[in-house]
């Protein structure tokens, strides 16, 4: 089955009485952050050295990741038209970099790349699940319906690699719950909170304090609970638990409890 391109949007139907302000601003960044999935694909394909079979797969993510952000940045062009994709991205570029030549895994092994892969993969598909919902605006609803089925598929490719390389690298389950919430308390890094710095800046002077507390508050209000125990559940299977017994429960509302806690903490930094 071909994939989706940028002419199966419905552009026609866009409404501008379905638009909010907040919902504006972060799919600006998030424009940002996939349309960089090119370094991303760079830095995957050095840790996985010689399994050519993975790296297909990196290259087949980045491209498709790419397609996001490029359809992300034509809605959000539409809806302000004061915004420049192509020109904010160079900025978010020349502000945030990963480390490309990296031949080794910052999580310590090919194993607990993936395991990383998996979370993030389990985050956007939740997030593009819970935009959707939460949009009145028809196009967009379109687009994050098409992206959050591509993060899903992702997550189940990464997570077919993870087996075959976990009896290789006998990463253990207390090292892999560790990945899992490393990789979740990174939510908050540089990469975000400058993507909708350079998304959403008027002259400003970076405060990544600031912009990580104003996309994460925005973005958090998108989330219904199935979206959050989804997630939950996807991360678990990632550590080796199982996604739908009685953890998997305990852990989606406690998820939950801790989401909309930071949403407050997050809220209280804005007004600080």
């Amino acid at each position: 089955m071909a994939h989706w391109t940028l002419q199966d949007i419905p552009w026609d139907e866009f409404d501008p009485a379905g638009l909010a302000p907040d919902v504006v601003n972060v799919v600006k960044a998030a424009a940002m952050v996939e349309k960089n999935a090119g370094d991303y694909a760079t830095y995957l394909c050095n840790v996985f050295c010689g399994d050519e079979a993975f790296q297909n797969v990196a290259k087949a993510w980045a491209g498709e990741e790419i397609q996001h952000g490029d359809v992300l940045g034509c809605w959000a062009e539409m809806a302000d038209p004061d915004f420049d994709f192509a020109a904010r991205f160079d900025v978010f570029q020349k502000g945030y970099q990963i480390p490309i030549g990296a031949t080794r895994s910052v999580r310590g092994s090919c194993s607990g790349e993936l395991v990383a892969r998996c979370v993030v993969e389990a985050g956007t598909s939740s997030y593009y699940t819970a935009l959707r919902d939460f949009t009145k605006e028809p196009v967009l609803k379109a687009i994050c319906g098409h992206i959050a089925a591509d993060e899903f598929s992702h997550y189940a490719l990464f997570h077919a690699h993870l087996l075959r390389y976990l009896p290789k690298d006998r990463l253990g389950i207390l090292a892999r719950i560790r990945i899992v919430l490393g990789r979740i308390g990174e939510a908050d890094d540089d990469e975000l909170s400058y993507a909708y710095f350079a998304g959403n800046n008027q002259g400003e002077v970076y405060d990544r304090g600031k912009c990580s507390a104003a996309y994460g508050s925005r973005a958090s209000g998108f989330y219904q609970p199935a979206n959050v125990h989804r997630a939950t559940n996807m991360a678990l299977e990632a550590a080796g638990f199982s996604p739908d017994g009685a953890l998997a429960k305990v852990s989606g509302k406690i998820a939950w409890w801790a989401l909309n806690r930071h949403r407050a903490h997050l809220k209280d930094v804005l007004a600080g």
